[in-house]
């Protein structure tokens, strides 16, 4: 039994002489080896574009949009600042003027409360008070001292001068730091409570005479 591509040669060799079949086969083969030599430079970069099918487009009905309401914004409420509350310091001595006597202060707070200005009256008088404090070296005043240190430094060394004291820096912290009104009521009281420290510091038991 022959092989299969004998036979297979016989009968191409029939149809095709055998050299005309080798140099096809050798040009094939050329074709082959430049194709893949130069390849990808012959291939297109772009192919042909097919034509698009254009489907008819269905279109939904539109909704009516459903709005809301808007809602009115509140205004904001600003905030205020907090102050924090100043602590009353002494009334200081007038800026210029030299050290007084304490019968100058209470001499100028009678004048005060004789126009009406109540509150400067009340000033005065507390700085009657403390000049006659720092005179007999009962305290020693500083500058920024407030009234709260002022009686409670007093208050240790004569225990009995707090109440007075206490009451007429009340009467000032309320007048010059809270703003109340001032009323003749106010000078009344600051020129019992000056009677009544003026008592305890001479030690006498009736008003007297101030030194």
């Amino acid at each position: 039994m022959s092989r299969w591509w004998t036979e297979a040669v016989a009968a191409l060799g029939d149809v095709v002489p055998l050299p005309l079949a080798t140099l096809l086969l050798l040009l094939v083969a050329l074709l082959v080896a430049l194709g893949w030599y130069f390849f990808p430079a012959w291939v297109p970069r772009r192919l042909p574009r097919l034509p698009r099918l254009r489907l008819p487009r269905f279109r939904f009905p539109r909704l009516p949009r459903w709005r809301l309401p808007r809602l009115r914004r509140l205004p904001r409420r600003r905030r205020r600042p907090r102050t924090t509350a100043e602590a009353p310091t002494v009334p200081a001595p007038r800026a210029g003027a030299p050290e007084q006597p304490a019968a100058a202060h209470a001499s100028l707070a009678d004048r005060l409360a004789a126009e009406g200005r109540y509150a400067e009256s009340v000033r005065e008088r507390l700085r009657d008070m403390i000049r006659e404090l720092v005179v007999g070296r009962v305290v020693e005043h500083r500058p920024g001292m407030t009234v709260a240190e002022l009686t409670a430094a007093a208050a240790r060394v004569r225990p009995r001068v707090h109440p007075p004291l206490h009451a007429a820096g009340t009467i000032f912290s309320d007048l010059w730091y809270a703003q109340r009104p001032a009323t003749p009521e106010h000078d009344r009281r600051m020129r019992e409570l000056a009677t009544d420290l003026h008592r305890e510091l001479s030690g006498d038991p009736e008003d007297g005479e101030r030194r």
